[in-house]
């Protein structure tokens, strides 16, 4: 198996950067729909689905391998190493963000540069570090995806999507949902929520513009604070948006803050 087949994996542009844009939670790559034209002008534009995610194969993905994080992070690096050309930046939305950081944890000095959108290490609460939800809220939630996964993508996708005034984006959210396996799905959930990874990332030296909305109802802003805290090269840049997904409601947005970044860390002419 091919890894372009395993990652159903596109390519855009021909810069002399690598952009490589990695999905979140029940999504695909088409989550970047709005952002690949803007950027391909400039950079190598590499899209992929998640193993196990959208046009993957899902026979790729793997109960062991892929029972943790690092897992999707060694996918990621195999895929730099087979499309990547010269300085290779990761973008990451939700939980691709960790994926993204680890696999630079992975791979020291090979990744010139991270953006997060909407990252977290951890999302349950614990000490003095308020990741958004209690425990007993992740078990419910991971009980609900457990019994009935599209009537929870129903609920939810509304309110993660957030977006107000513009229901397209709702529907397309709730179709990406739709179209995941369930079973995947489910496995993923647990792996994504019950993980915390602070610790992997603490002290991480790699670049970083870490991309915050405010209203984001899955991270809240003291996580963008705390990865503010913990990464020693990082910028926090806050995007004016209701929801979890600003490549798509506040689009405009992300690539300024983001074309500002790479022009200041010398990865483009702008």
């Amino acid at each position: 198996m091919t890894l372009q087949k395993r990652n159903n994996v596109h390519i855009a542009g021909d810069g002399g950067a690598t952009l490589i844009l990695a999905h979140g939670f029940g999504c695909d790559q088409s989550m970047w729909r709005l952002l690949v034209p803007h950027f391909s002008k400039s950079f190598r534009v590499v899209t992929y689905d998640l193993t196990g995610a959208g046009q993957s194969d899902l026979g790729a993905y793997d109960h062991g391998r892929h029972a943790s994080l690092w897992g999707h992070a060694a996918d990621l690096n195999e895929i730099i190493n087979e499309f990547a050309k010269g300085p290779v930046i990761l973008v990451g939305h939700s939980v691709s963000s960790m994926i993204c950081a680890l696999a630079s944890v992975q791979a020291p000095g090979r990744i010139a540069a991270l953006v997060m959108i909407g990252g977290s290490p951890c999302y349950v609460d614990k000490g003095d570090y308020t990741g958004g939800f209690s425990p007993d809220e992740v078990r419910q939630m991971l009980a609900t995806i457990d019994d009935n996964y599209l009537g929870w993508a129903g609920t939810m996708a509304p309110v993660l999507m957030g977006a107000p005034g513009q229901p397209g984006l709702h529907e397309e959210l709730l179709e990406n949902f739709a179209r995941t396996n369930a079973f995947i799905a489910r496995h993923f959930a647990r792996v994504i929520f019950l993980s915390d990874h602070r610790q992997d990332i603490c002290g991480l030296s790699t670049p970083t513009l870490i991309l915050q909305c405010p209203g984001d109802v899955v991270v809240p802003m003291g996580v963008g604070d705390y990865l503010h805290r913990v990464l020693p090269d990082s910028q926090l840049s806050i995007i004016n948006n209701i929801g979890h997904y600003p490549q798509l409601s506040a689009p405009s947005a992300c690539t300024a803050a983001m074309d500002a970044f790479f022009v200041e860390r010398g990865l483009s002419d702008g």
